[in-house]
């Protein structure tokens, strides 16, 4: 019983900002890959969109949901475990005005710009 309590009040990884929904973030990812040779070559990869979604808040299974939509006009979400071993950082690029905990209606070709400040 004092196991599981010890578990949930546990902090999310340190070093992150303080992430909610209407943030433009870039989330650093590790990725692994294979050449033709079959040799393990690692690189990072950044997934920049607004976090729509933030799950769990201080728990170790807290996530966010990052939106943006790609060149040819599709929308992309990603779901990322704060916790994940391979995210290396994530910047907040843009900060929007919003008024809503989960920001679900921009999946529905919401037409209305949001305010948003630009941050560095």
């Amino acid at each position: 019983m004092a196991e599981k309590k010890a578990i949930a009040n546990t902090e999310v990884k340190a070093g992150f900002p303080e992430l909610k929904p209407g943030l433009t973030v870039r989330v650093y990812q590790k990725i692994k890959e294979l050449n033709s040779k079959g040799e393990e070559k690692e690189r990072v990869q950044y997934f920049e969109g607004m976090i729509i979604a933030r799950k769990h808040k201080k728990e170790i299974g807290s996530t966010i949901t990052v939106r943006k939509i790609s060149d040819s006009g599709v929308g992309v979400e990603k779901i990322f475990p704060l916790n994940l071993p391979t995210i290396t950082k994530i910047e907040i690029k843009k900060v929007a005005e919003v008024r809503r905990a989960k920001l679900y209606y921009l999946r529905d070709n919401y037409k209305k710009k949001l305010k948003e400040k630009v941050v560095k």
